[in-house]
């Protein structure tokens, strides 16, 4: 096999800081010098003779050591680690992630007084990640270039892009431990596949998120944003579209996309990221972990499921709100990440911000929100013809489990919120009650059930604006926080 030499960036030395912007003004220093050296031999290779050299940079890292079994404060859930030793982090496009670094980063440093070591790691740069935001450069195929890609760049490796980490199941190298939840090339890979299914740049992607599975929601989430962008005083900066069609002019039209996207995403911006990300991920719990999968990476502050569901109950009605307090888990697609029998608890906040939008929206309080609102168990399955089987056994269960309501979705982003430690919560609107005959049907909704489709979205959306006035370390509960988990969000 031929031998290659490793030709590689000129970068500075690890140094410690003591401050966390000067931290990230340093990690952005080495992330763009390791991507401009290799867009730049990458470049190259493909316009003239493939060099006789490897090319090879790498991702930035943060590193902490401490040696003090000093207990922070408790009340917090990250910020801090749990016990001596020596964490790491490999870093990506700090530029997206700024104002999340600086704020992981200071907290470290100032709960442990101790400060953090950025230099380059070990880990390379994939080739392919390091193209991502060039739309004049693509990297082709195996075989289409006149040289063997691999032979000459790093391409991606599934050994640092998994779940491990987030899993518990990671092993350490060399006694270094984890200092956030995911690795660089499993955030590189996460923003790639966001920008591919949901036809946004993750850059626009907000701190609250909203999943729906139908697409009136979409059109109710435009409108509502162009009211927003009308009031000056809202806050809201401007409105995304797929196909990054951004527009800050309430009355400017937006041409609908050639191209329908797999999960059409929208985004009301706000500064700082406050604003609100709607995703319509369509049915079933596959999209549902797709789409979670990866805007987990993003580190949101909340997700909530505002979808359509079969109500099972007899004392509901088309239009009644469910709001989830437990889930029955059949969806099957996190089974071998996160076991059936690990409980997905109710988050108080989130479900405290939900009853508070529901309130508010309907004019409706304490024993009266009973009329139109259930709490209890959301069942989630997997089969969305589930009435064509024999029901004695699917409905004993349901009944078994004090099931209000059954959809394909909720359980999925619940527990994958429970699996990313990102804060979730589910409010579904009754579209059907198959048990009791009323099937989802042309020309069967009331008038009731389509005012309540109007709420719907508008309650998901106070939720969120209730939520972004808490402060992060209440939103961030420990109760989604492991044994050993990782000091940074």
């Amino acid at each position: 096999m031929k031998q290659f030499a490793i030709l590689t960036p000129d970068a500075p030395k690890s140094e410690e800081f003591t401050d966390a912007t000067a931290a990230v003004d340093r990690l952005t220093m080495l992330y763009d010098q390791a991507v401009g050296f290799l867009r730049q031999h990458f470049t190259a290779a493909m316009a003239d003779a493939p060099p006789d050299t490897r090319i090879r940079a790498f991702y930035p890292e943060v590193r902490f050591t401490t040696q003090s079994f000093a207990r922070v404060d408790t009340r917090l859930s990250f910020g801090h680690v749990s016990t001596p030793g020596t964490y790491a982090a490999t870093i990506t496009r700090p530029d997206l992630f700024r104002n999340y670094l600086i704020q992981q980063i200071g907290l470290l440093i100032e709960n442990h007084g101790q400060p953090v070591i950025i230099g380059p790691s070990t880990t390379p740069i994939p080739v392919h990640f390091a193209m991502t935001n060039d739309a004049n450069v693509t990297v082709p195929q195996e075989g289409a270039a006149d040289f063997t890609l691999r032979d000459v760049f790093d391409v991606p490796d599934l050994s640092t892009t998994n779940d491990d980490i987030v899993n518990g199941t990671h092993v350490p190298e060399d006694d270094v431990a984890p200092l956030a939840p995911f690795t660089a090339q499993r955030v590189d890979y996460s923003l790639a596949r966001l920008a591919h299914y949901t036809a946004t740049d993750p850059d626009h992607f907000q701190c609250h998120v909203l999943f729906t599975n139908y697409q009136f929601y979409v059109t109710e989430f435009e409108a509502f944003a162009r009211e927003m962008l009308r009031d000056k005083d809202s806050g809201y900066t401007s409105f995304v579209s797929t196909g990054d069609v951004e527009i800050t002019d309430p009355d400017t039209p937006i041409d609908p996309s050639p191209k329908i996207p797999q999960m059409p995403t929208y985004h009301l911006k706000r500064a700082g990221g406050g604003g609100i990300t709607l995703v319509n991920i369509g049915v079933g719990p596959s999209n549902a972990k797709t789409a979670t999968d990866h805007i987990a990476v993003l580190r949101p502050h909340a997700w909530l499921m505002v979808g359509h569901c079969a109500g099972l109950r007899n004392s509901q009605a088309l239009g009644d709100f469910v709001l989830a307090h437990a889930y029955l888990r059949e969806d099957h697609v996190l089974d071998d990440d996160l076991p059936t029998w690990v409980p997905i608890p109710a988050l108080a906040e989130i479900q405290i911000a939900l009853e508070q939008a529901v309130a508010q929206v309907t004019q409706l309080e304490g024993y009266e929100l009973k009329r139109i609102m259930r709490t209890g168990t959301v069942a989630t399955i997997d089969n969305r013809n589930w009435e064509l089987r024999d029901q004695s056994g699917p409905v004993h269960r349901l009944s078994q489990a004090r099931a209000v309501a059954l959809d394909m979705e909720s359980a999925t982003i619940a527990a994958n919120g429970y699996r990313f430690r990102v804060p979730y919560g589910t409010l579904l609107c009754v579209s059907d009650k198959p048990l009791h005959g009323e099937l989802k049907l042309p020309g069967m909704a009331s008038d009731f059930y389509k005012t309540q489709v109007s709420r719907h979205l508008m309650i998901g959306i106070r939720a969120m604006e209730h939520l972004r006035e808490m402060p992060l370390e209440r939103i961030h509960s420990r109760k989604l926080r492991s044994f050993e988990e990782t000091a940074f969000l």
